[in-house]
């Protein structure tokens, strides 16, 4: 089996080194990550300037670029066949309920799928400092269940692990919640007098409801969801077929 694991944090990060030490006897691992942190990129990729994939050891490139950049090029450039497996992180910091629509871990999963590879985020939902180790051996335990499941190629998870949790710690199948954040955004001045802006407020929690990741994840629970890439609305789809003229 030929793995591909990328990340947001970057080719340096300890959680994509976990990750790929505990998969190592699954399969053929490659890593092709970002050569800098590249989180909260979304799902961007580089039209308007080169990309460079600079080989640090043996299956290890890393690529100045975006994750989403990293997996369409080794997909369909530097691995040496399509993957049977996309796996992205393990990330520092959770990505619950609206974070997907920001991360770069799950951005880089999301293009996995979409290049028809079933794909995984996995995130270390703890905080700092992040011990890898155990949240691995449960990331592995995952992989296993989504290898074996028979599923079609091209599925997407989006997988969370408690800080703590291990290979046998209880796992959970979830949907998305609802992550809340501060919307803060800071004035400054440069030296020169002129205005510049920082955005991002801290994270001010969760909403509690029942089977949704975040619940999940505070109760201890590996959680574990299975994405949709059709974002079509089906139910205003049909409430709104009078809008249609033949």
């Amino acid at each position: 089996m030929l793995i591909l694991l990328s990340n947001d944090d970057g080719i340096d990060s300890p959680g994509i080194a976990a990750l790929a030490e505990v998969l190592d006897d699954l399969g053929e691992v490659w890593v092709v990550a970002p050569d800098r942190e590249q989180s909260a990129t979304s799902h961007s990729i580089s039209l308007d300037r080169p990309l460079r994939g600079v080989e640090l050891r043996p299956r290890w490139v890393a690529v100045n670029g975006t994750p989403t950049d990293c997996v369409y090029l080794a997909v369909n450039h530097l691995l040496p066949r399509k993957p049977n497996l996309v796996l992205a992180g393990i990330n520092k910091g959770p990505n619950v309920g609206d974070d997907v629509h920001y991360s770069g871990t799950v951005a880089a999963a999301m293009e996995g799928a979409l290049l028809g590879v079933t794909s995984a985020a996995i995130s270390h939902a703890g905080s700092a400092p992040f011990a890898f180790g155990g949240v691995a051996r449960a990331a592995r335990i995952v992989t296993e269940l989504i290898v074996g499941s028979g599923l079609p190629a091209g599925m997407l998870f989006n997988v969370n692990i408690p800080g703590g949790a291990d290979a046998g710690s209880p796992r959970r199948l979830t949907r998305l919640g609802k992550r809340r954040y501060g919307n803060a955004v800071e004035r400054r001045l440069d030296p020169r007098g002129r205005p510049y802006f920082w955005i991002g407020g801290d994270e001010i929690g969760f909403e509690h409801l029942e089977g949704s990741d975040g619940s999940a994840v505070a109760e201890g629970v590996v959680s574990i969801t299975p994405i949709r890439l059709d974002m079509t609305d089906f139910g205003a789809l049909e409430a709104l077929r009078s809008w249609e003229r033949p």
